[in-house]
């Protein structure tokens, strides 16, 4: 009875802060998970529309919390296996284990934002992406489709005879020391904001609203350093084959790239201005503060001064 009763301690002072928690922050209960437990149950009345929220969420879950326990060790090998006597003499080696660093960093938060989503922390799923648009414009980028449209051999592959930055700049130390630190700022960029995001990092979801770290700037900054990163990496205009015809393809390629990653950070958008007027509130503020936004927005209303579509007529998913 006495080990019974010390057992019980822990078991008491766990519960106490959690009903506690019940009862003065989860202020609504009955979200999607609770109309699905219904469902099964059959005892209350459930929301078939919740299920579906229910049933999305855990899709998302399960694609990339597989996909990114898949790659995280390559990640940690390629670090903790890296010759740093080599490294340090070579601008490109060096860039390489920074962006290897970094991409660590990204996704073992990535990795356990995804298995992380309890209410308790406040990290739980809001809702998945509803918009088809969203799903196949995200998809797109992971494998294994993205192997069919990026990878070596796809349908808009832009590394036809390039050689990358390193080539061209051989023999310009400066130079390389230069880009090889560009290229680290650009990754640090992304990593931060998935370190940002913390526990609630997470694709094709909406777990809250973020406005702090280098969301103050843009309201999609992995986005944009992923991309920035493309382009001056692959350098897809310079070709060795001195091929104008390989430059061009190579050019429109990433330029369709950077395009899925437009069309994907838009559909995002229509997800998020849909569920919370606190993004509608940051959207507005960021079209005309954002250090970075502001200016892009501006740009495109130079370019397209009529008012853009309506976000209702995205397709849902279902």
């Amino acid at each position: 009875m006495q080990v019974i009763a010390v057992a019980a301690v822990p078991l008491f002072l766990f519960s106490v802060p959690y009903v506690f928690w019940l009862d003065r922050v989860m202020v609504k209960p009955k979200d999607h998970s609770w109309h699905f437990g219904a469902m099964l149950l059959g005892r209350e009345a459930w929301d078939g529309e919740q299920v579906k929220k229910h049933w999305r969420a855990w899709i998302i879950k399960g694609f990339f919390s597989a996909f990114m326990i898949s790659i995280l060790p390559m990640g940690f090998a390629s670090v903790v296996e890296a010759n740093i006597s080599d490294v340090i003499r070579n601008p490109v080696a060096t860039e390489m284990l920074m962006f290897e660093l970094l991409f660590v960093v990204d996704v073992q938060i990535g990795t356990v934002g995804y298995l992380c989503t309890f209410r308790p922390l406040d990290a739980h799923i809001r809702s998945g992406n509803p918009f088809l648009a969203g799903w196949l414009a995200a998809l797109l980028c992971y494998p294994p489709f993205v192997f069919a449209f990026m990878g070596n051999g796809g349908m808009i592959q832009y590394e036809y005879n390039t050689a990358g930055w390193g080539y061209w700049f051989e023999g310009h130390d400066l130079l390389l020391w230069a880009w090889a630190g560009w290229l680290a700022f650009l990754t640090a960029i992304y990593a931060w904001a998935t370190v940002a995001f913390g526990i609630r990092f997470s694709n094709l979801t909406y777990r809250g609203v973020l406005t702090n770290g280098p969301f103050r700037y843009t309201r999609h900054p992995a986005y944009l350093s992923k991309n920035l990163f493309w382009w001056c990496s692959a350098m897809p205009f310079m070709v060795t084959s001195g091929s104008m015809v390989d430059v061009i393809r190579n050019t429109v390629f990433l330029g369709i790239v950077s395009g899925i990653y437009y069309w994907r950070a838009r559909t995002e958008e229509a997800h998020l201005l849909g569920e919370d007027p606190k993004y509608r509130a940051y959207y507005d503020w960021m079209q005309e503060n954002g250090m970075v936004t502001s200016r892009l927005a501006r740009l495109v209303r130079a370019i397209n001064p009529r008012p853009s579509r309506s976000y209702g007529a995205v397709q849902p998913a279902e």
